[in-house]
């Protein structure tokens, strides 16, 4: 897994050459030929005994007709490269949970659902709370995640958001601010339990998952807590309210755009079909701000840097708009929420 932090990214990203949507622009090319691909997992590992082009049952003319509707930014479904399939968002789905949201993008369709607890926080950072993400790659939503094939994948997904979402270990480039989930310095604090589901997958599942994050983020209510004097063992005593809450800031939460790379052209939103033709495809966690919040990458074909920074160059211009599109959806589920 290739993995950059944003502090090593940002101070470069002015240098790249515009928006180039073709490897070759700038004399780069890839190394490693567009050919029929093996699996391509979330961390770069290549699991060869299981074949994409198997999976989706492409014939060599449907390959063909993928890669030639890329190249002349005209997919099969219709769309430009740079263009996403419909979405939509649904909140508060899961009645039990502190926030929950489904999305669906095209015919992929996950759930999140984001449970607080109180906690203690960790040692090594005590003014800050903790969060985990777990993904559920559920087996009706594809005959590849029966048995150890969606074990495999979920943990490559959950992986795949912490690093997206969380930064590396010190919280540094973190999409969720910590410091927020704090009560009391090094004693108490909250715990969010972030769960993902995969009901139905047709490609795209990092940004599928990253949006209901965000979108069950901005549903969740935290309960307010008092805190009361120290009891004689020096632990805090808290009351947590069961009437008054807090709603979770999400101002900083990041999208993640997933650019895949078929030929020589990168595409957005791939479908399951257009996955078993990729080379590689690189991930950017991007904010309001405009921030990188985190990148990892997929795929066997290698990468020079210059195309990278072009790919993040690119996925800054379209994080804009799936932001303003997701911003817009979750307001409309939230609405429609509230009048039910």
């Amino acid at each position: 897994m290739l993995v950059f932090s944003c502090h090593r990214l940002v101070w470069n990203l002015e240098q790249t050459a515009g928006d180039k949507l073709e490897e070759g622009e700038n004399g780069v090319k890839s190394s490693c030929p567009l050919c029929p691909r093996r699996h391509m997992c979330y961390n770069g590992r290549d699991k060869g005994s299981r074949s994409r082009q198997g999976m989706v049952g492409l014939s060599i003319g449907e390959q063909h007709f993928i890669q030639g509707g890329i190249a002349q930014d005209l997919r099969s479904d219709g769309r430009k490269r740079l263009t996403y399939r419909p979405i939509s968002v649904e909140t508060g789905n899961i009645p039990q949970a502190n926030g929950s949201a489904r999305v669906k993008i095209g015919a992929t369709d996950v759930i999140a659902s984001v449970k607080a607890e109180l906690g203690k926080p960790s040692p090594f950072q005590p003014d800050k709370g903790k969060v985990s993400i777990y993904v559920d790659c559920s087996p009706t939503a594809a005959p590849i995640f029966e048995g150890r094939g969606g074990d495999e994948l979920s943990a490559e997904l959950s992986s795949a958001l912490q690093r997206c979402l969380l930064g590396g270990k010190s919280g540094a480039g973190a999409g969720i601010d910590l410091s927020s989930l704090s009560i009391v310095e090094g004693k108490i604090c909250w715990d969010l339990y972030i769960d993902g589901l995969v009901v139905s997958s047709d490609g795209n599942l990092l940004d599928a998952l990253g949006a209901a994050i965000k979108a069950a983020l901005s549903n969740t209510g935290i309960p307010k807590v008092h805190v009361a004097a120290s009891a004689p063992d020096g632990q805090p005593e808290v009351d947590v309210s069961d009437e008054e809450f807090l709603q979770f800031d999400t101002s900083v939460v990041p999208v993640i755009v997933t650019l895949t790379k078929v030929g020589r052209h990168y595409i957005v939103d791939a479908t399951s079909e257009e996955e078993s033709q990729m080379s590689s495809a690189i991930s950017v966690s991007i904010n309001r701000q405009g921030r990188i919040c985190g990148l990892t990458k997929r795929g066997g074909a290698g990468l020079d840097p210059s195309v990278i920074l072009d790919m993040i160059s690119v996925a800054k211009h379209v994080s804009e708009q799936l932001m303003n599109k997701l911003d817009s959806e979750i307001s409309a589920a939230e609405a429609c929420e509230e009048e039910s």
